[in-house]
């Protein structure tokens, strides 16, 4: 009953979130600023910043500049039809592009989006000219911080880290947390606490797998 409650792996760095991952679902839910490209009935009632163009119908004008959620501005956003256009966050635009390409362990990427990078890969749905640049720089600003953030875990133990790991968005914080472990391990089997060797949860997964294929 256990395996239950364990941990969904985000799938938001691909093309598309894995709706049973609650890192997943918090991140789809991250606002979005958009611009509608055609009149929209009867949505006017629920944005009351637009209310009094909204009309008779209730309908939000076109050219209204709205944030909406990820999951809604994905559900909309049509090449053909042109439904709304997005508009980058400005995390994303060249200006912070330049400044992560300088130096991006200077960014305190938890307080700009604790989603960045999944957010940032989703960004790469809406059809922007800029999507090569911004790949380019998710990549890059990965690149950059992940040999800072796996030395420190590596180098921390029993320290307060609390201050190190305030600065990571939520990928990195589970990188470190990996980190962390793999090295409290260590010294544990250094120290001949290690008494019992046991399968990696890799290992046991794939094992499951396997058993339930060959019943099928």
């Amino acid at each position: 009953m256990s395996e239950a409650y364990f941990r969904v792996e985000s799938g938001a760095l691909g093309p598309e979130e894995n709706f049973l991952s609650l890192d997943d679902i918090l991140m789809s839910h991250e606002k979005l600023p958009v611009r509608t490209e055609t009149p929209m009935p009867r949505l006017g009632t629920f944005f009351p910043e637009w209310g009094a163009g909204a009309g008779p119908d209730r309908a939000l004008p076109q050219g209204s500049k709205l944030e909406l959620p990820l999951w809604l501005a994905k559900g909309l956003f049509d090449k053909k039809r042109r439904i709304l256009s997005v508009e980058l966050p400005k995390i994303y635009q060249q200006g912070w592009r330049t400044v992560f390409s300088a130096d991006a362990n200077v960014v305190d990427l938890h307080k700009m989006g604790p989603h960045f990078y999944g957010f940032g890969s989703q960004l790469l749905h809406f059809d922007s000219p800029e999507n090569a640049d911004i790949s380019q720089s998710l990549l890059q600003t990965f690149i950059g911080r992940f040999r800072r953030i796996m030395d420190s875990s590596q180098n921390a133990y029993n320290e307060d880290t609390s201050a190190l790991v305030a600065r990571l968005d939520d990928m990195e914080r589970g990188l470190f947390q990996t980190g962390q472990k793999g090295l409290n391990g260590f010294q544990c089997w250094e120290k001949g606490q290690a008494s019992q060797i046991t399968a990696s949860s890799l290992v046991q997964n794939y094992k499951k797998r396997k058993f339930t294929d060959m019943e099928d």
